[in-house]
């Protein structure tokens, strides 16, 4: 493999631990809001986590092309997450995100590697063995998790905040008169 096609490899391989990672930090949160949305994360996860890891050890040229589907799928349902609502997972649309739009732009690079790997049969004739050590993709998985929760846990508390704002304002005008 040449040096711009193992590039394209081990972006494949980052941006697939990256968004891995925040799908998994952000499944607990979704879960919480319905089992079908947490479910969708936990799918997410694990379909890059699995594609991440083959990316990395097999050269077999369905895995970029596994790797372009899952990122295109993520996107696309993003899309309709935010338009439309997702029939069952996401029934009313969800506000935009800075968290959600950063993984979307990752998302976005590694579907252009991947798409590239596959137009380009980049990986032709490579062996198998990793081109990326297995613990930096776990670590960079680990770190973007945690860096979504923290960016998303002051929007969930100021949410909540709200909500519970709503909530009093809501009983207290329906309270019976004294």
């Amino acid at each position: 493999m040449n040096g711009a096609g193992r590039l394209r490899r081990d972006v494949v391989v980052l941006m697939c631990a990256i968004s891995a990672g925040v799908h998994a930090a952000l499944a607990p949160a979704h879960l919480d809001e319905s089992t079908a949305a947490g479910a969708g994360f936990v799918a997410a996860a694990a379909a890059l986590a699995v594609v991440g890891v083959a990316m990395n050890r097999s050269a077999r040229a369905v895995v970029p092309a596994a790797a372009a589907l899952v990122f295109s799928g993520l996107i696309v349902s993003y899309v309709l997450a935010t338009t439309t609502g997702v029939p069952v997972l996401q029934p009313e649309p969800e506000a935009v995100d800075t968290v959600a739009l950063a993984t979307k732009a990752f998302e976005i690079l590694g579907l252009l590697a991947s798409s590239s790997l596959v137009l380009g049969r980049a990986l032709a004739g490579v062996s198998g063995r990793r081109v990326v050590p297995l613990f930096l993709p776990v670590l960079i998985a680990a770190f973007s998790g945690l860096a979504a929760l923290a960016a998303s846990s002051g929007h969930a508390m100021h949410a909540h905040h709200h909500g519970d704002a709503d909530a009093r304002r809501h009983a207290h005008q329906h309270a019976p008169e004294s």
